[in-house]
């Protein structure tokens, strides 16, 4: 059976894993032989489908600023640990020894792991691997030479290019302006969405304004807005407004948030029902990661977007701006995010009509797969 390997990194957010998660179940389901390799902290409940999971030693950002990178136990890696990692890693290669290998973000980002990504695509050339970079839509803009030198490395080390988006809604050049020096190897897929599958079926979340900040790590603000936002609301002020504090939001931080939390507002943590909260909910209310958008957008919610802004990010802020230009939601600057704002955002919001179905691709996973399994018979 022909071997696909992936090897995925999330650093603070959870995104990138479940992107790779749901490519993986696509294309395991197309009879392929497929393992995940993630190096991020372990989450509960991950879904790859007839995928095999393989757990590497993990570590994680110490904060936004992706300055330092933690071990599983808070403590800084050193040169030792990089050492371990980077032979994990390849182990893993040349025991699976892969058709196709396919590295989330790298070369376009994830510099920090080039201690072990580089030796691992060096491995799988070597090897006669097709080697695959898989990207979001858009990237986390950087200084000129590095965008050089990453269009520079995919030119020569890496055979295609999958971008999960849809360049109706914004094209990879929009991010990378080096992206023709690569155009021919890139492919665009749409956006990788979860199947809706019972979505909405049930009553959970209907009518409420439902307040998630993805995974939670950077996601603080936002709820404590929110928390208080409810009674400043004119439209919204007599629905429950129902937090979700991600898994990487501390234990302390979801205390803070919960108790006192008033009336008419519940917290919680991040729900496995997501899709069918936001199927029924009167208004959504989020940053604007990747992942959440694309619920959004399945669930055709009407949605205030507050894109993370801090530490010199454009990535969200842009994928808002253009979902705002499209008529699509509601847009606030995180730098403005106040209580009386986010309350009058969520009253514009409920009451603009309800989005019309999208006509930005959405079947991301399933194109993804479809070229990974062409480029794996050669």
């Amino acid at each position: 059976m022909t071997k696909i390997l992936f090897q995925v990194q999330h650093l603070l957010g959870i995104g990138h894993l479940q992107r790779t998660a749901m490519v993986a179940r696509a294309t395991a389901a197309r009879g392929l032989d497929v393992t995940v390799a993630s190096g991020g902290m372990a989450i509960d409940h991950l879904d790859v489908g007839d995928a095999r999971f393989h757990q590497l030693p993990a570590l994680r950002a110490a904060d936004a600023s992706f300055s330092a990178l933690l071990d599983e136990h808070g403590a800084e890696i050193d040169d030792d640990w990089r050492q371990r990692r980077c032979a994990e890693t390849c182990r893993l290669f040349a025991e699976h020894n892969p058709a196709v290998l396919v590295v989330e973000t790298f070369p376009f980002g994830r510099r920090q792991l080039a201690f072990e990504l580089l030796p691992l695509v060096a491995a799988a050339r070597a090897a006669g691997t097709i080697v695959v970079s898989s990207v979001r839509d858009i990237l986390t803009s950087r200084k000129p030479a590095r965008t050089e030198e990453a269009a520079a490395w995919a030119a020569e080390h890496f055979d295609h290019v999958l971008v999960h988006g849809d360049p109706g809604l914004v094209g990879f050049d929009d991010s990378f302006p080096a992206a023709r020096k690569i155009a021919g190897k890139l492919a665009y897929t749409g956006y990788v969405a979860a199947a809706m599958g019972s979505s909405g079926k049930g009553t959970a979340g209907r009518g409420e304004v439902i307040v998630s900040a993805g995974g939670g790590a950077v996601g603080a603000p936002l709820l404590d807005a929110a928390r208080a936002a409810r009674s400043l609301s004119r439209h919204g002020g007599n629905r429950c407004w129902r937090l979700l504090a991600g898994a990487n939001l501390d234990d302390n931080a979801f205390a803070a948030l919960a108790i006192g939390a008033p009336e008419g507002v519940v917290v919680e943590r991040a729900r496995a029902d997501f899709p069918t909260l936001l199927a029924n909910c009167a208004v959504s209310v989020s940053q604007a990661g990747y992942n959440t958008v694309v619920d959004i957008l399945q669930a055709k919610a009407r949605a205030v977007l507050v894109p993370f802004a801090r530490d010199g990010e454009t990535e969200q802020a842009l994928r808002a701006r253009r979902l705002h230009a499209l008529g699509r939601i509601t847009y606030l600057d995180e730098d403005g995010l106040t209580p009386s704002r986010l309350a009058e955002a969520v009253d514009r919001a409920l009451a603009a009509p309800t989005p019309a179905a999208t006509e930005i691709a959405m079947d991301g996973a399933e194109r993804s797969a479809a070229l990974i399994a062409g480029w794996s018979d050669g």
